[in-house]
């Protein structure tokens, strides 16, 4: 019998700059338990329900990006966890592991993270990033608006127990947590955790002005270098983080500096939001309608608008942070996922 010819194989995923996407990061809820000053308003309106996609539409569109060369897929929010039935869709994208993904990551707040952790861990994520600004316990209210860090912590514990490798994702806020970024890394050192620093962003009307919060992180890194003992890593998360090896720990120190170090030459990443918008940059309104796509023309018209979203994909974001400016764009982090 004739052999049958070989299937053309997919089609790549590669931006008019000639960059290749290989990360996908997905918004599962723009809802959050906590209300991080740096990130949302103390009032939000949220999306309503009926606007978001489907668990089962995620599931399909993530696996159309794996098809076409995505090797990792973070899921985020708001908080991932706060999402009903969340995990059916962790534990179906878990499946592709070893089958055209080499990754699957949350970023979390960790909040739900001591009930979800073994869960996580089973589904086949190895890793989580917590956002943990302070661990003061009064500090951490106070920039979260009414958070608990004991319960952060007892996530992080049992993200731990369960297997799980931790990094802890620590904005720099000038006046806030700046004095407390040097025993953060103590503290991770201590525990076995990875540190990444990051610039505080302009994404979305918030209550303060950031220009009072911007802490550049060449400054911080400085500062951190007369006090540990760092060496530049070659490890690759798949992000925007440059990381340092701390000392002979099994610690890395990861900074994300988007207006003092521009990351975006090496830029692998799209974003899809939980209402199916797929976003090609963070620090643009640019974007085209997945969810409109797959519920009108299916697969073929969905390989469309992602082909339609790599060839407006810009050089570089509009990043700036200046007293007075409007926010780079006016959709908050939650809505676009972290």
């Amino acid at each position: 019998m004739a052999s049958l010819p070989a299937l053309p194989p997919e089609p790549g995923l590669i931006d008019r700059h000639g960059r290749a996407i290989r990360y996908l990061r997905v918004s599962v809820t723009d809802r959050c338990d906590l209300r991080c000053r740096y990130c949302m308003a103390e009032q939000m309106t949220f999306l309503p329900r009926r606007a978001l996609l489907a668990l089962e539409e995620i599931a399909i569109i993530a696996a159309r990006f794996i098809a076409r060369g995505v090797t990792k897929v973070r899921l985020s929010g708001g908080e991932p966890l706060v999402r009903r039935d969340v995990i059916d869709l962790v534990e179906r994208l878990g499946r592709r592991l070893g089958d055209g993904l080499d990754e699957l990551t949350m970023t979390t707040n960790g909040t739900r993270l001591a009930e979800f952790a073994g869960r996580l861990a089973d589904a086949g994520i190895r890793r989580v990033n917590v956002s943990l600004d302070s661990r003061d316990p009064a500090r951490f209210r106070h920039i979260t608006r009414h958070g608990d860090v004991a319960q952060v912590l007892g996530g992080i514990a049992a993200a731990r127990a369960a297997g799980l490798r931790v990094k802890i994702n620590m904005v720099a806020l000038k006046g806030l947590n700046q004095d407390e970024i040097a025993d953060m890394l103590a503290w991770a050192v201590d525990q076995g955790h990875d540190l990444s620093l990051i610039e505080t962003m302009p994404l979305g009307a918030i209550d303060e002005d950031r220009v009072d919060r911007f802490l550049p992180l060449t400054a911080v890194f400085e500062d951190l270098a007369h006090r540990f003992d760092l060496t530049r890593d070659s490890h690759s998360s798949g992000g925007p983080a440059r990381y340092w090896r701390v000392g002979d720990s099994e610690t890395r120190l990861g900074m994300i500096s988007p207006l003092t170090a521009n990351f975006c030459d090496g830029c692998n990443r799209v974003r899809l939001t939980t209402e199916g918008k797929l976003y090609a940059c963070l620090g643009h309104d640019d974007q085209v309608d997945l969810k409109t796509a797959l519920r009108t023309g299916g697969i073929a018209a969905l390989d469309a608008a992602i082909d339609d979203a790599l060839a407006i994909k810009p050089a570089r974001h509009d990043f700036r942070i200046a007293a007075g400016a409007a926010p780079a764009v006016a959709r908050h982090m939650s809505v676009t996922g972290g």
